[in-house]
């Protein structure tokens, strides 16, 4: 599967511990980009791939989607299913082509990226060594139709919102919470005074965090 993609990769030869980055509703694969020289001071090869649906977003302006949403129904889980099979089958490709450490990839996203980050971590958990999902939700829907999720082994998952968000409520991100933990995954949660955005001290928190949960076992094990 192809994928329209922006890489940030670090000096030397990797293999590289590797951020697989999502980005949400009508952004593009260059949204996320920005991130990755301040994650643990750009040590993390940062794959960016962009949504396949076009977002109308004014006059000659568009911006990308995984899947439809609508304000008036519940999401469609079929359609959110087929976009996360699209984006494991791309990054199957990438491990081909770029120098990436399967032993250490971690799948990130915000938003709607967000939900695609939890539909690939709850369709292979044994592949990701750390999640992280950033003002998105997790949609019950979603849950319901994954029956084997209670009897899987994951990896630790960070999800960080804002207070004033004003397109995901917080409330959905304590939802979405609740029931990562009525599944015993592992999660923790951070919630900062911000909007529906990325800022100074969440970024902060998300390299710690990857620190700790990704590259430190590298560092203990040498």
């Amino acid at each position: 599967m192809q994928l329209v993609h922006t890489v940030f990769e670090p000096e030397g030869d990797g293999p590289h511990p590797t951020v697989l980055a999502l980005h949400g509703w009508g952004a593009s694969g260059m949204d996320l980009l920005s991130i990755a020289p301040y994650l643990c001071s750009g040590r993390f090869l940062v794959i960016c791939p962009q949504g396949s649906i076009e977002v109308p977003l004014g006059p000659g302006a568009v911006g990308y989607g995984w899947f439809p949403l609508s304000l008036d129904a519940p999401p469609d889980v079929p359609a959110i299913l087929a976009a996360t099979d699209n984006v494991r089958l791309f990054l199957d490709g990438c491990a081909t082509r770029h120098p990436i450490d399967l032993r250490k990839l971690v799948v990130l996203g915000f938003s709607q990226g967000g939900v695609m980050a939890y539909g690939l971590a709850f369709a292979a958990p044994e592949r990701y060594s750390a999640v992280a999902v950033l003002s998105s939700w997790l949609p019950q829907e979603f849950v319901n139709t994954s029956p084997n999720i209670a009897n899987s082994q994951y990896p630790p998952m960070l999800i960080q919102h804002g207070l004033h968000d004003e397109l995901i409520e917080v409330d959905r991100a304590r939802q979405s919470i609740e029931t990562l933990r009525s599944l015993r995954i592992p999660v923790t949660y951070r919630e900062y005074e911000m909007g529906h955005e990325i800022s100074q001290r969440s970024l902060a928190d998300l390299s710690v965090w990857l620190e700790d949960k990704v590259l430190s076992p590298i560092v203990l094990a040498t």
